[in-house]
């Protein structure tokens, strides 16, 4: 009786774990790419789950068998069991336990080498069409996109035309984030002060879900938008529209955008000369404390002082006393 609860049991639990993962089928959009980077990461995934599963396959086999192999039954006699107790050593034995694991981990540092270098996200990609290229910033919560050779941008929306390669250029005015784009290719991190590359085509026509994949506050899980790939004469169209109805985006209205705060989609007809630059850059100087009003008048007080102390070199005791009773009459 208690047997039977136990597989009933088991078999209950694999099918609930079944009927679940069938609800999370249309979440498993990186197992459906939709562009040359995405299947390229695709394979390197399948090559290294089966190299895996070389390994856990015979594990998860021979544990079963050893298990039911060697259980105890009541009513066994010790004669019945197989006892060798000089077995100490087997050559064959020793190869496959250490010959496998060796063979499997040449062939995925090979596989890693390999692909590394093919899918290095800054390599631009070999395509007879010129790349379109979109300045990426992640802000508290949201992304906006730069379109500098078209001079829009849009908030939470991407568009562009399929079968072209796109050059992104990312880069974090908040928290550092995370850019992805899972059916086109793998993320890359926006961090601020840095512009990175990622370059990403997509094969056909669709909305594709884009997301920050990486914890940046409280509204993080909020960071989604739609990038759409189009026809090139619908993609035209789109920017055209954008340039004819959609309102220009000032500094000012930048700063108000990259305030902490979740936004719907918005577009914009315009753009500021250089502000992708300046975000870019703003963290490094602040840092470095280049063109800043207390790094020239600290250096003009040291230069000061460093005067001063040349010119005192050749005065007397009493010519110094003199000037500090000088100097402290002239402070009151």
């Amino acid at each position: 009786m208690v047997k039977g609860l136990r597989r009933l049991a088991t078999v209950l639990s694999l099918t609930a774990m079944a009927v679940l993962m069938t609800g999370c089928s249309d979440k498993l959009v990186v197992l459906n790419p939709k562009g040359e980077i995405g299947k390229q990461q695709l394979d390197l995934i399948v090559i290294s789950s089966l190299l895996c599963l070389v390994v856990l396959v015979p594990v998860l086999v021979l544990t079963f068998y050893i298990v039911w192999r060697y259980r105890h039954k009541p009513g066994q006699s010790a004669k019945s069991a197989k006892y060798d107790p000089t077995w100490e050593h087997s050559t064959k034995l020793e190869a496959i336990w250490w010959g496998i694991p060796i063979v499997i981990i040449a062939i995925l540092a090979v596989v890693t080498v390999k692909y590394s270098y093919k899918l290095e996200p800054s390599k631009p990609l070999e395509h007879e069409a010129k790349p379109i290229v979109i300045q990426v910033t992640s802000l508290d919560w949201k992304w906006l996109f730069q379109y500098p050779e078209q001079g829009i941008a849009s908030v939470n929306y991407l568009q562009f035309p399929d079968n072209v390669p796109i050059e992104f250029r990312l880069t974090s005015d908040a928290p550092m984030n995370s850019f992805w784009i899972p059916q086109l290719g793998g993320q890359i991190y926006t961090m601020s002060g840095m512009e990175m590359k990622l370059n990403l085509i997509a094969d056909e026509p669709g909305s594709y879900m884009g997301m920050g994949a990486n914890f940046s506050g409280k509204d993080f899980g909020k960071m989604n938008f739609t990038a759409k790939a189009t026809s090139q004469e619908e993609f035209d169209d789109w920017v055209k529209q954008v340039k004819g109805s959609s309102p220009a985006l000032t500094k000012e209205g930048y700063e108000q955008l990259a305030l902490p705060g979740v936004s719907e989609v918005e577009t914009f007809s315009s753009i500021p000369e250089g502000l992708f630059e300046q975000i870019v850059h703003k963290y490094g100087e602040h840092q470095h404390g280049s063109g800043s009003s207390e790094h020239q008048h600290g250096s003009n007080t040291e230069h000061a002082a460093s005067g001063t102390s040349g010119s005192m070199d050749g005065m007397t005791a009493e010519e110094m006393e003199a000037m500090n009773h000088e100097g402290h009459a002239n402070h009151e």
